[in-house]
């Protein structure tokens, strides 16, 4: 599995990409609109950090007062443009709205970020048109609308059901299902029990042979997990469900903490004997620094 923009590419079967997040919002859950105003400094200082993709939202995703297409577009499309011209890393926009992926795509986004998986034709649409990327996510209802958790009688098969019905529309529409990405919603219409465990269940969306998204960072489930701890104190607890969404077979992980959690990556990567830690590889790049190291410092 690839994700190939045209700009750039990366093979899933050789690393685990760090997917950045970049609000452009002033009310974000965890960071309250930190950034708000500075994306280009904090986009500098993703990409020192050796983030994989940059996904910028100009919307929070929690129930609240819908925002204006046009609203969300001058908040998301000039930060985007300046981001383009620092890197041709993958940018995603993390939109629902035909609109805004329309003006994203034409300004230089890669993928769209999608959380209300796909339910309005006009964005798939927008997406074919231009034969860019999508992430498809589990959701139960609209996006950004209360509405109490739901049962499940078994999360895992029910969430890949969604996203394979949500992936046959996409590929009817025009997408193609090499640019598709799956993400099971964490937190989105499930409570904490209900998050954990199909986490534990990741396995079961591989079975669709797509890249899977897994979206953890700061989430409410590692707050309850750890008995009842604020965003601002859920950082370890992320780095706990980071490592573990790959060993269950994440391709990208969502983070807040890109430098923070693109360690915690690679060195779960490297415990799982990905990238350059494969044997050949590994005798190429760590040989002759451990001959090194057996040599001692120069006299």
């Amino acid at each position: 599995m690839i994700l190939d923009t045209g700009r750039s590419r990366i093979d899933f079967s050789e690393k685990v990409a760090v997917m950045a997040i970049l609000n452009a919002t002033p009310d974000s859950f965890f960071d309250k609109g930190r950034y708000f105003g500075r994306g280009v400094e904090r986009a500098e200082e993703i990409l020192a950090a050796g983030a994989d993709i940059i996904d910028i939202g100009g919307v929070k995703a929690a129930a609240g007062k819908s925002l204006p297409p046009e609203e969300e577009i001058k908040r998301v499309v000039p930060l985007l443009e300046e981001v383009r011209g620092m890197t041709d890393m993958p940018i995603s926009v993390d939109t629902f709205l035909p609109e805004v992926a329309q003006a994203s795509l034409a300004s230089g986004a890669d993928i769209i970020n999608d959380i209300s998986g796909l339910r309005d034709p006009r964005l798939i649409e927008e997406i074919a048109a231009d034969d860019a990327h999508v992430m498809v996510m589990h959701i139960s209802g609209p996006p950004r609308t209360w509405r109490p958790f739901r049962s499940y009688e078994d999360i895992a098969q029910e969430v890949a059901a969604f996203l394979e019905e949500r992936v046959e529309s996409a590929v009817a529409g025009g997408i193609k299902r090499e640019k598709i990405i799956l993400d099971p919603g964490l937190d989105f219409d499930k409570d904490t029990p209900y998050s954990l465990e199909l986490l534990r269940n990741l396995p079961e969306l591989k079975k669709l042979a797509l890249p899977i998204l897994v979206a953890a960072s700061r989430k409410d489930f590692i707050g309850e997990s750890l008995g009842g701890l604020e965003p601002k104190y859920r950082l370890a607890g992320t780095a706990a469900a980071v490592a573990y969404a790959i060993t269950r077979g994440a391709n990208i992980v969502r983070v807040h903490d890109a430098a923070f959690m693109a360690e915690v990556v690679r060195m779960t990567e490297a415990m799982l004997g990905m990238g350059k830690w494969e044997k050949d590889a590994l005798e190429e790049w760590w040989v002759p620094i451990r001959k090194s190291i057996l040599r001692g410092p120069p006299e």
